[in-house]
């Protein structure tokens, strides 16, 4: 398999490049990135700006897409800033990987994506599943998960205390409020790119414990 891999950079895009680098079953990866960060024999990382998103480049076809990308608000700097990097992009790398014959896209999502959200964050999350439902993938999965088990880059202070919280209390809050470690999200991202089953699939906070 051609895997194309948007948002490697990230707690969970690093560990979906890690797997699927080890991972026998994908025989090349191309993960755009912003800046050059490692090499290996089966990894392409072309150089990409996100604003000026070439059109007419090969990696562009690839069997599957998984797509990693987002921020917070504290980063963007503002709810524009933030839709263009949550919703934006990601729609725009479905866009070009499907007019060049990618048939299956799976997107890191959240859990409580809903486009009619009064919460800013999981509407954003929603309308991008809404809109990537009108492209036209054969198979396109949505993995949705809680709270974020890892080591992040960037400092996030609200996510780092409630992430505590949910420790003491996980072992008894139903499955789906548990946190979900980086590396499981990115196995069930890894696993539906490959499998690629026809028709529009969600994979629950419940399932990446």
């Amino acid at each position: 398999m051609k895997l194309l891999l948007v948002g490697s950079t990230g707690l969970v895009g690093r560990e979906v490049l890690k797997l699927a680098l080890q991972d026998s079953r994908v025989t090349s990866i191309v993960a755009p990135m912003r800046r050059t960060l490692l090499t290996h024999p089966k990894l392409e990382s072309p150089i990409i700006d996100f604003e000026n998103l070439p059109t007419d480049v090969s990696w562009w076809r690839a069997d599957a897409v998984i797509c990693t990308l987002g921020t917070t608000m504290a980063t963007a700097g503002s709810k524009e800033a933030f839709y263009r990097v949550d919703h934006d992009y990601p729609l725009m790398v479905a866009e070009l990987a499907h007019e060049h014959g990618t048939s299956t896209y799976v997107l890191n999502s959240a859990i409580g994506a809903d486009a009619s959200s009064r919460v800013f964050y999981t509407r954003v999350k929603g309308e991008l599943e809404r809109d990537l439902m009108q492209v036209g993938f054969k198979s396109l999965t949505f993995v949705q998960p809680g709270v974020i088990g890892g080591v992040r880059d960037e400092l996030r202070i609200g996510e780092r205390a409630l992430t505590s919280v949910l420790k003491v209390f996980g072992p008894v809050l139903p499955a789906r409020w548990r946190i979900n470690p980086a590396e499981k999200i990115a196995a069930a991202l890894l696993e539906a790119a490959l499998q690629s089953q026809p028709g529009i699939h969600r994979v629950t906070s419940d399932r990446l414990i």
